[in-house]
């Protein structure tokens, strides 16, 4: 009997959730940590504005890179083993980062970095696809991307206590502890028996570009197509909000921000989010994937659209503000459909690869983002460059209607 055929979580389920849900925590706290630490790094190397941005810029694009490379080696050599690989390659970028002494080691490191985000999130979320019982997908799945607040709320815990003591070397050094989980709970991970019974089927990818030509093959490329566009619009809806929206609160709004991105709206959007990811495990579950993402990604919207198009209604009222912003967050938990979602789409020969691709090909590609909103609020105002992301939330709501629904799907080796 496989995993995915188990009445209830064993131990191999439970030890798989975990190593996904700290790798994706330690992910996107390093994506959050680096832009706390910006600023002191640039004051020490002397870096120019121009510097820091390609930085960032390069980082984040480096995302798609090592997504689409470990998907691709994820469907070649198992998923337990090129999980493993990602969570160490980017606790090893962290850690050198500490060690950086100018512009090209720190830009070496961070792309290191970059690169085993990049894969940490499809291949985990592959694994958990492919053993958890179907009508239990989308919860183990939202239980993974809850992760992601949890690594906004350490990093703004560390930074608030052990950048001051450690600074901002110290800091990297000590954040490359999550290479000491995979030593941990190597010997309780489980193999995907689904993608163990098509190795033993001899169906594995017979060259390194075997999959990436079979997803733009006439069966695929629609498909592939579809769901990239789907992240996309999610994307760059996140990042036009998170990008500017610590600026925004203190100077459109009046509300006094202490750091980059700490303050009152970071933990009621933290909680938002959390609340958000979990709750949208069990909803897809029960209504179907299609229908669930809509909601959330209407949610969201509305609530945009009262933090920027309709501020003027709210902006006396701190305590509106704070509602609203959760319900950003809340709404938000459509994030957590894509793990299950995308797993479903795609066959077991080429589905690390598809999800991989598909996800961080449009994380990579946000590079342009923060100077859109830029652009925009030079003509409209900041509030009208922020609410291009209800735009987007809305365009998302309508996109997935695209794509099949796969509630309940059975996955198998053949499928």
């Amino acid at each position: 009997m496989r995993l995915n055929q188990s009445p209830t979580w064993t131990r191999s389920h439970r030890a798989a959730l975990v190593l996904a849900w700290f790798g994706w925590i330690f992910d996107f706290y390093d994506l959050i940590l680096y832009t706390f630490l910006v600023t002191p790094i640039s004051k020490e190397l002397h870096f120019t504005d121009s510097q820091t941005a390609w930085l960032i810029g390069v980082s984040l694009g480096a995302t798609g890179i090592g997504g689409a490379a470990f998907g691709i080696l994820a469907d070649r050599y198992g998923r337990k083993r090129i999980l493993q690989w990602t969570v160490v390659t980017y606790s090893v970028g962290v850690f050198l980062s500490g060690f950086a002494q100018g512009f090209w080691s720190l830009l070496f490191f961070r792309v290191l970095t970059g690169v085993g985000v990049g894969g940490e999130w499809g291949v985990g979320h592959v694994l958990l696809s492919e053993i958890m019982p179907a009508q239990q997908r989308g919860r183990a799945g939202a239980l993974m991307q809850s992760g992601a607040p949890l690594g906004v709320a350490l990093a703004t815990i560390v930074n608030q206590f052990v950048v001051p003591r450690l600074r901002w070397r110290g800091t990297f050094m000590l954040s490359g502890v999550p290479a000491l989980l995979v030593a941990f709970m190597r010997p309780l991970m489980p193999e995907s028996d689904v993608w163990l019974e098509r190795r033993a089927a001899g169906k594995t990818a017979d060259s390194y570009g075997a999959q990436i030509r079979e997803l733009l093959s006439s069966r695929w490329r629609g498909r592939t197509f579809c769901a990239f566009v789907l992240t996309l619009f999610c994307m760059t809806a996140y990042w036009s909000t998170f990008s500017w929206m610590p600026k925004y609160l203190e100077t459109n709004l009046n509300l006094h921000v202490e750091g980059s991105k700490i303050g009152p709206w970071m933990l009621c959007i933290v909680g938002g989010e959390l609340l958000g990811y979990v709750a949208y495990g069990f909803v897809s579950d029960r209504l179907g994937r299609k229908p669930s993402f809509t909601i959330f990604a209407v949610i969201s919207g509305i609530g945009l659209l009262m933090i920027t198009v309709f501020a003027k209604s709210i902006e006396g009222s701190l305590a509106l503000v704070i509602t609203f912003m959760f319900v950003v967050g809340i709404g938000t938990g459509y994030w957590s459909n894509f793990g299950p979602y995308f797993s479903e789409l795609f066959g077991t020969r080429l589905r690390a690869t598809a999800v991989c691709t598909a996800f961080n090909l449009a994380r990579g590609a946000q590079f342009y983002t923060p100077s859109l909103v830029a652009s925009l609020a030079g003509r409209y105002g900041l509030a009208g460059g922020i609410s291009i992301a209800a735009l987007f939330s809305f365009a998302a709501a309508a996109w997935i209607w695209t794509l099949p629904e796969t509630k309940g799907l059975e996955i198998d080796q053949t499928n």
